[in-house]
C-alpha cells in the first residue's frame, strides 16, 4: 500500500471496470463485482488487491502470492493456482502501469511552489533558510538544519540533527538522525520506470518511498530514486560520495561506502559493509553479498558472493582478473605491438 502522506488513493474499483478500462477480460465472469482497493508487489498484496504476473520466471511467486485478484497474460492465466480472481490482458505490464494511474492519477514531485512551513511540524532548535521550501505535513526533527533554497516535499520525515545542504531536494522519504544530505542531491525523484504504450513509452508510476536509516551521508549531486511499490532503502551508517546514482528499489545495507561516480541500477540488494569504487556500474536485480568489495570501474552483471572482490569489465574474481591483465601484458609487451 502507498504510503498515505504522499499519495492519494483514487480507488476502489469493481474488477468489471477495471478490465473495461484495461482491455482485459476476467477468467470468471461472476468476479465483475470483486471490489480492487489497490496494486501491490505479489509477495506483498492482499486479498482486496491487484498483483502483476508478467513472467514466468515469478511462477513461485504467483504461487504462495496472498493477492486476490492477478492480472495476468492468456499463456501465463493456467500457473495461477491460488484461486485469485484473474483479469486477462494481452500486455501485463502495460495493463499493470495503466491500472496504476488509475488508483494514483497524481504524482506531484517536490517543485517548492509555495512555501508551506507554517503547516509543518518543526521540533526544537531547528535551523532553516530563509529561502528553503518546507511542504505541508513535513516533520523536521531537533537540530536539524536546511540549508538555502532546499526543497523538502510534502509529508517528508527528517530525523533530529540531520544536514540537508543547499540547492538539495528531498521528497517522499522517512530520513532517520543525522543524516548528512549535500548540496545539489536529489532524494525520492521517480525511478526510471516506462514501458511501450499505445502513443510510445509510458511512465510506470513511482509510488514507493526512500528510508534511508541513522548516520548516513549523501554526497553532492547524487541522487537515490524512490522505489516503484516497495521502498528504496538506505542502511545505517552508509556513506555514498558525490555524484552518485542509486535507482528504484535498491536495498543498500549497514555501513557500505560508495566512491563517486557509482551507478547501481533498480532492484539491487547490497548487503552490509560492502565497499564500491569509483565508477562501478551495477546491473538490475543484481545481489551483492555482504562485505564484498567492488574494484573501481568494475562492471557488475552478475551476483557477487558475500565476501568476495571483483575486479573488470564484466566483473570477475580479482585474482582471475590479475591474472588476464598479466597474460595480455605478456601478450603484447610494453610497447602495445603483439610479440612474434
Amino acid at each position: 500500500m502507498a504510503d498515505p502522506r504522499f499519495y492519494t488513493n483514487a480507488g476502489p474499483f469493481a474488477l468489471g471496470e477495471l478490465a473495461a478500462r484495461l482491455g482485459g477480460t476476467l477468467a470468471d465472469a461472476a468476479s465483475r463485482d470483486v471490489a480492487v482497493t489497490d496494486i501491490a508487489n505479489l509477495d506483498e498484496a492482499g486479498r482486496s488487491e491487484l498483483g502483476l504476473f508478467a513472467e514466468r520466471r515469478y511462477k513461485e511467486a504467483a504461487g504462495n502470492s496472498r493477492a486476490g485478484i492477478i492480472l495476468t497474460s492468456a499463456e501465463l492465466a493456467g500457473a495461477v493456482t491460488t484461486g485469485a480472481s484473474l483479469l486477462v490482458v494481452n500486455s501485463p505490464r502495460l495493463a499493470f502501469a495503466e491500472a496504476a494511474w488509475l488508483f494514483y492519477p497524481k504524482t506531484p514531485e517536490a517543485m517548492g511552489f509555495e512555501d508551506e512551513r507554517d503547516q509543518a511540524m518543526l521540533a526544537q532548535g531547528c535551523r532553516i533558510a530563509r529561502t528553503a521550501i518546507i511542504g505541508r505535513g513535513a516533520e523536521i526533527g531537533a537540530g536539524t538544519q536546511i540549508g538555502a533554497y532546499a526543497v523538502i516535499g510534502a509529508g517528508v520525515v527528517i530525523g533530529a540533527d540531520c544536514v540537508v545542504g543547499p540547492h538539495a531536494t528531498v521528497g517522499y522519504a522517512i530520513i532517520g538522525d543525522r543524516v548528512q544530505i549535500y548540496p545539489g542531491a536529489g532524494v525520492g525523484a521517480q525511478g526510471f520506470g516506462f514501458v511501450p504504450g499505445r502513443r510510445g513509452l509510458l511512465r510506470v508510476p513511482q509510488l514507493g518511498r526512500v528510508v534511508i536509516g541513522n548516520d548516513v551521508e549523501v554526497g553532492a549531486n547524487s541522487t537515490i530514486d524512490r522505489g516503484a511499490l516497495g521502498d528504496t532503502t538506505i542502511g545505517d551508517g552508509t556513506k555514498i560520495d558525490n555524484q552518485i546514482q542509486i535507482g528504484h528499489n535498491c536495498r543498500i545495507g549497514r555501513y557500505c561506502t560508495f566512491s563517486g561516480r557509482v551507478g547501481i541500477s533498480g532492484s539491487v540488494e547490497i548487503g552490509d559493509f560492502v565497499q564500491v569504487g569509483g565508477g562501478v556500474g551495477v546491473a538490475d536485480h543484481i545481489k551483492i553479498g555482504a562485505k564484498a568489495r567492488l574494484a573501481a570501474g568494475a562492471g557488475v552483471i552478475q551476483d557477487v558472493p558475500p565476501g568476495a572482490t571483483v575486479a573488470g569489465y564484466p566483473a570477475i574474481p580479482i585474482r582471475e582478473w590479475h591474472r588476464q591483465t598479466v597474460s595480455l601484458a605478456r601478450m603484447f609487451g610494453r610497447e602495445g605491438k603483439a610479440r612474434s
